[in-house]
């Protein structure tokens, strides 16, 4: 209750920013220099440039209410950028809904992997079709058109909520006429063929989901995360149906589970695919694996 009278007070940047830390730091914030700089920014509208050269400036009563009520929700285990509503990706603003995954570093592994492909798709083709499958947010295809031009892309998901914001999204960084928004079952729906297929699917083990931690647990959908048994389900539907939307020079690109890169890899062997490229995240832990159909003859 103490620290919440302080931050009541705090009529600065300063104070604020420092007080905010330290309710963050108590409840074990992963990173709360960096959260709190977030929560401050975000609802005072200033910048860390304010903060270095106008720490005194004063914080209006609505800016310190706001910030009371995010910590509230933060202490509640909500994540920082659940409580925001958006997070940054590869230089995309994306907005959240609670029937998205949270986009996080790992996954622009599988963006510049997916990406390289892209560009020679284009350098052939002159244009590349990609088909985002579980697109959430729209991340991935969003990423990838805000880097090749010539691309267009549909995004395909189950849940109606998650299609409208990846359509806001696509509004929101001008996309919109290059991405389709498609209620697929994963490829159930889906129609036409692609020269890129690309996923982050589910892939977090049944009786894994219990040990993830509560930011992830109790805050993106389950649907975004349980890949089965043995966390590979959602490979093996990817890997047996991919064919039969894939041109001839396509190629598949997903992201998996740090431990899982021999098992997705012989799945897609067993489908007729051969692994072309692998792809580390920043951690140095095997992140995303690319794939095309073995040509015979």
């Amino acid at each position: 209750m103490a620290e919440r009278e302080e931050i009541a007070l705090g009529a600065t940047l300063d104070t604020l920013l420092k007080a905010v830390r330290r309710q963050l730091a108590e409840c074990r914030a992963e990173d709360a220099d960096f959260e709190a700089r977030l929560l401050v920014e975000h609802f005072t509208g200033t910048s860390r440039t304010d903060a270095i050269s106008d720490p005194d400036r004063p914080v209006t009563r609505q800016a310190v209410g706001e910030i009371d009520a995010a910590l509230a929700r933060r202490r509640a285990g909500e994540p920082v950028y659940r409580i925001l509503g958006f997070r940054e990706f590869y230089g995309l603003t994306l907005k959240l809904s609670p029937q998205t995954l949270e986009p996080r570093p790992d996954t622009e592994t599988l963006v510049d992997l997916a990406l390289a492909e892209a560009r020679r798709i284009v350098a052939s083709r002159g244009r590349c079709r990609i088909l985002d499958l579980g697109t959430g947010t729209g991340a991935i295809a969003l990423a990838l058109l805000s880097m090749v031009p010539e691309a267009e892309a549909v995004g395909v998901d189950i849940s109606e909520e998650a299609l409208a914001t990846a359509r806001t999204n696509a509004d929101i960084n001008g996309q919109r006429e290059r991405f389709v928004a498609l209620r697929s079952n994963w490829l159930t729906d889906v129609d036409g063929m692609f020269d890129l297929i690309v996923s982050n699917p589910p892939y977090i083990p049944t009786a894994d989901l219990e040990t993830l931690s509560r930011e992830v647990r109790e805050h993106d959908p389950r649907a975004a995360l349980d890949g089965g048994a043995d966390g590979l389900d959602f490979y093996r539907s990817i890997a047996a149906g991919a064919h039969r939307h894939l041109e001839g020079e396509g190629a598949v690109a997903v992201e998996t589970g740090y431990n899982q890169k021999s098992a997705v890899e012989a799945i897609f062997a067993k489908e007729g695919y051969s692994t072309v490229r692998t792809a580390r995240d920043l951690g140095g832990r095997d992140r995303a694996m690319l794939f095309m159909p073995v040509r015979s003859g």
